[in-house]
């Protein structure tokens, strides 16, 4: 690679071709120094934590640190490799391939042989592919870097297994609105890094509002307030207004195909099921703020409606489909109408899960009893053949009796008697349930009135 030269420069005159260096962002400029300044993951950084003792006696291994955007993961690396005196080095899975990783073990293998170590940093780490992060194997094992990577997605699914067992895991929660408070008024106050010298006034409603806007995530909450001090300048005054005029459209957090994806349809889903209108509802419209497919959330709606709400009301099976369709004819937005109607109803309904319980029970009975033959009875007999194989024979017609009942067998002989089917107490099940009562009280008749035919047949056949 050829050497860069510095520009040339006229003899006593600085270069025609050099610039001021652009200031730092406020939320670079903020970063924490020490874990004193940190904020926020005291579960894993209060004094006497395992992961802060290991920090400060300088006894990390590799780790990943996974949680939300803005709550210190890269600070929380940059700490490690400063505590712990090793060379902080990042690798981009976008820009960087796996001849820089050999490059970056090269260097710090040199290094290790000089005794000091090296903290590889991998932001993003979700996005690596298999190949970069086998690359890491052999060197993470072997303790030639620290391995330190940080990741917004789930690490069950983003990491390869046999890189995933030799790292220890470490979730960051999102900031609480106590510690995004504390940042921001240390960022009003600090004179050397942060806003200290414009001499800012903010409201305390206004610290609180944006506490809650940045969602727990510090860097955003920073970039708001940097943006609001370049509004009202030296000794102004940040007001609730100026912070809303400065946070502009604060998006839903969504990271659709994602984790989160899936966490926020089981809550959907799960308050469906618990009957909880409120809470569907604000499920639903996280998804569509989010810019999920809509027809996601129906076919999670209308698997509920099968699943949890069942025979309890019929009806919410075919509003449920019918909404889908109304959303296909009208499209967004007032296709989202019967969606929301169709959520409240769901939530609203009477709950079952019989039906479910039912299939399985089936299934399981199928899966134990795979060969059963359907009794002859209940065959048909097109052919003279199958009726002198007694195909059909004894079978009776239901609709020739006023009751359109008559008890008899439609199971296999194996299985006579089961029952998959269990009415629940709610709903239309009750009325179910009544209608399986009776029928069963015309069976017991009907087998009361046989055992009485043949009592008096063998009293009969007594007397003669």
């Amino acid at each position: 690679m050829a050497e860069r030269r510095p520009p040339r420069t006229k003899p006593g005159g600085p270069s025609l071709f050099s610039a001021a260096a652009p200031p730092q962002p406020l939320a670079a400029r903020m970063r924490p120094r020490t874990l004193d300044e940190f904020a926020g993951q005291r579960h894993l950084l209060a004094p006497g934590k395992p992961l802060r003792e290991s920090i400060e006696k300088g006894t990390v291994t590799s780790m990943v640190f996974w949680g939300p955007p803005g709550t210190g993961k890269t600070t929380l690396a940059r700490l490690v490799a400063g505590y712990t005196d090793r060379e902080f080095v990042s690798f981009s899975a976008v820009t960087e391939g796996v001849p820089r990783v050999r490059e970056i073990v090269r260097e710090a293998q040199d290094r290790l042989d000089t005794g000091r170590g090296t903290i590889l940093f991998a932001d993003e780490i979700h996005r690596f592919n298999k190949a970069q992060q086998d690359a890491f194997l052999p060197h993470v094992e072997a303790g030639t870097i620290t391995l330190i990577g940080a990741t917004t997605e789930n690490p069950s699914f983003e990491i390869n297994g046999a890189l995933l067992s030799r790292v220890r895991v470490f979730v960051l929660q999102p900031l609480s609105t106590d510690d995004i408070s504390g940042v921001l008024r240390g960022a009003l106050a600090d004179v050397e890094r942060g806003l200290g010298e414009l001499s800012l006034t903010m409201e305390d409603d206004a610290v609180a509002l944006l506490a809650r806007e940045a969602d727990g995530d510090a860097r955003r909450a920073l970039t708001i307030l940097e943006a609001a001090a370049d509004h009202v300048g030296n000794g102004g005054l940040v007001s609730t207004q100026v912070v809303r005029d400065a946070a502009q459209l604060r998006f839903a957090r969504y990271d659709k195909g994602g984790e989160e994806t899936y966490n926020i349809l089981s809550a959907f889903h799960k308050s469906l099921r618990g009957s909880d209108p409120q809470a569907a509802l604000y499920w639903m419209a996280r998804m569509l703020e989010g810019g999920q497919d809509p027809m996601v959330i129906f076919r999670r709606a209308i698997a509920m409606a099968a699943e949890d709400i069942g025979l309890a009301d019929p009806e919410a099976l075919k509003l449920a489909v019918a909404a889908r369709d109304a959303y296909h004819m009208l499209g967004a937005p007032e296709g989202y109408l019967p969606m929301s109607q169709m959520v409240i109803y769901l939530a609203t309904a009477p709950k079952s899960n019989s039906s479910k319980m039912a299939l399985q029970a089936a299934l399981e009975a199928a899966r134990a009893h795979p060969a059963e033959g359907v009794p002859l009875h209940i065959r048909n007999a097109p052919t003279s053949l199958m009726k002198e194989l007694g195909y059909n024979k004894g079978y009776q017609y239901a609709h020739a009796v006023p009751a359109a009942y008559i008890p008899q067998e439609y199971l296999p002989e194996a299985l006579a008697g089961s029952a998959f089917y269990t009415p629940g107490p709610f709903g239309f099940e009750k009325e179910i349930a009544k209608r399986l009562a009776w029928w069963e009280e015309l069976r017991r008749r009907e087998q009361g009135s046989e055992e009485g035919d043949a009592d008096l047949s063998g009293k009969h056949q007594t007397e003669e």
